[in-house]
């Protein structure tokens, strides 16, 4: 599985951004895809995920700012972020959980490169 991340950027503070992770490969479930980031010095941490009925799962600190969705006929999974603050700064990943035969491991992490977010003040 292959994920390219990308719409990232610089946005004041109340704007917007709509992240894409492109996904290619086999194996895979749009459904399984989520969306992380990391500060700079801090652990990466999830923001968003899919729920087993397809809804969407957030961290408490983007409920109501962000959306996650998918486009299947595209394979592509979004981050719509709204009402951005400067503690949205992070490089934002976006992470597949799908099968790896090569190493015979069913539940195995694959992530994109990351694209920044940048939130001005």
């Amino acid at each position: 599985v292959q994920l390219q991340a990308s719409g990232g950027g610089l946005v004041q503070a109340g704007g917007s951004l709509r992240l894409s992770c492109v996904a290619s490969g086999s194996s895979f479930n749009l459904n399984n895809i989520g969306w992380y980031r990391q500060a700079p010095g801090k652990q990466r941490r999830v923001v968003a995920t899919f729920g087993r009925d397809g809804s969407g799962s957030y961290a408490d600190s983007v409920k109501g700012r962000f959306t996650i969705s998918r486009d299947n006929a595209k394979n592509t999974v979004y981050l719509q972020m709204n009402s951005l603050k400067p503690e949205d700064t992070s490089v934002y990943y976006c992470k597949a959980r799908a099968p790896n035969l090569s190493l015979g491991v069913w539940d195995y992490d694959y992530w994109g490169q990351g694209t920044q977010v940048t939130v001005s003040s």
